[in-house]
């Protein structure tokens, strides 16, 4: 089955390469419309999926990804339209020169080709991930997680059929429709129709895929990230940024697992984020200088929670004795997504910004803002952690690559 879905995606993105924007930005509109109008058929679907996810033992963090409600999918839809707002990355000109020999030599962006995404939980993937696909004229084929799979299949559906009225051709949109990990392990070897595979999920996943991909790979965010609370930081920024950057939605990647606090501010500013937190029912792992300072309701934090990604109501509280410090541990422990500083100190903040290895750095900002949506790109496709080709969101321009083109008139090589 993969194999004739790599087929029929070969196919179709031919024709996507040389699409014109009109008829991907109506195809986009349209999904976005579709999506809404099947609105009570996916939250029926959806709720099979709770149900069983329930069953599974998901956490409540892992429900919480999971759930789709009217605002959430009008979100997907919104995404959908901005996405189709934005300007069209295909054909952009990055540049042109004139050689001495009379020749114009220019690059410019053309889709990747078929880009395959395997990813967990959250069904807005999906959506997210098929109108980047479509509008940077690329062809995708989608495989979700068992969690995930009621929900998937109608968005999917959804999808394709309301693009395919819109003269985009079948399989431009396309699902797995099996959960079995011998299905995602057929796609990371599938190097004759994928050109770019992005695993979007857990330490599992990550590692599956790096031991057996022979397909080229975009590696999407684990996040553990990091808030630190420098000597300089005004307390009650500190307060509301250490809070919202845990607290607002857990459940995802760029959500705070690790809160670092300068030791001469640790006494003034700890009982202020414990009372929140402890408020907020947040677990709090410290080190031996944070039970200490705040006796009681604080677990001993050991080695493996600097390393972890909770996804969940719990955090990792560590006292540190400079910014050097601070940049080390994160520099140690990070994932290379998303690290915040908070200090109204222009040095130490500057050094922050240079020193710390992440695709998103903050001065004065919560963590929580690393999405593509929030910057400007309609939607992601992940965040990337590595550095080569993309890093950090990952929007229209992230999923083209480039050609050159050459303009001659009669000339030849000596």
């Amino acid at each position: 089955m993969l194999m004739e879905q790599g087929k029929k995606a070969r196919k179709a993105a031919r024709f996507l390469a040389t699409a014109s924007t009109d008829i991907k930005n109506k195809a986009l509109n349209a999904m976005a419309d579709a999506l809404e109008a099947n609105q009570e058929e996916i939250i029926k679907n959806n709720r099979l999926d709770l149900e069983a996810g329930e069953k599974m033992g998901l956490t409540s963090a892992m429900l919480e990804r999971l759930t789709l409600n009217p605002s959430r999918i009008e979100a997907m839809a919104e995404g959908l339209r901005e996405i189709a707002l934005l300007p069209d990355p295909v054909g952009e000109v990055l540049g042109m020169v004139k050689r001495p020999n009379g020749l114009d030599i220019g690059r410019i962006r053309t889709p990747i080709g078929v880009i395959g995404i395997i990813y967990e939980s959250r069904p807005n993937v999906t959506a997210d991930a098929a109108g980047l696909c479509l509008k940077s004229g690329n062809a995708i084929i989608l495989r979700g997680g068992e969690e995930a799979l009621n929900s998937n299949r109608v968005i999917a559906r959804t999808l394709s059929h309301a693009a395919e009225s819109c003269g985009i051709p079948e399989g431009a949109i396309q699902l797995v429709d099996s959960v079995d990990r011998e299905a995602a392990l057929f796609m990371m070897k599938m190097h004759d129709y994928l050109d770019v595979l992005i695993p979007r999920g857990g330490k599992g996943l990550k590692k599956a895929v790096q031991e057996n991909a022979s397909v080229p790979v975009i590696m999407t965010g684990m996040g553990n990230c990091h808030v630190y609370i420098d000597e300089f930081a005004d307390l009650d920024k500190a307060v509301r940024i250490a809070f919202n950057a845990k607290v607002q939605r857990p459940s995802v990647c760029n959500a705070c697992e690790t809160l670092l606090v300068h030791e001469k501010i640790a006494s003034r500013f700890l009982p202020l984020i414990v009372e929140k937190y402890k408020e907020a029912s947040v677990e709090i792992r410290g080190c031996e200088k944070v039970r200490e300072i705040i006796a009681d309701g604080i677990k001993p934090a050991t080695e493996a929670d600097w390393e972890e990604e909770y996804l969940d109501l719990i955090i990792a509280v560590k006292v540190v004795q400079s910014i050097d410090e601070a940049i080390d541990h994160i520099n140690t422990y990070g994932t290379g997504h998303s690290e915040a500083i908070v200090t109204e100190n222009y040095t130490n903040s500057r050094l922050f910004m240079a020193a710390v290895d992440a695709a998103a750095v903050y001065t004065n900002a919560s963590t929580r803002f690393t999405d593509g949506g929030v910057f400007g790109f309609g939607a992601e496709m992940g965040i990337s952690t590595q550095k080569l080709h993309a890093r950090g969101p990952m929007g229209l321009k992230e999923l083209t690559t480039t050609k050159f083109v050459i303009y001659g008139d009669g000339q030849i090589r000596e």
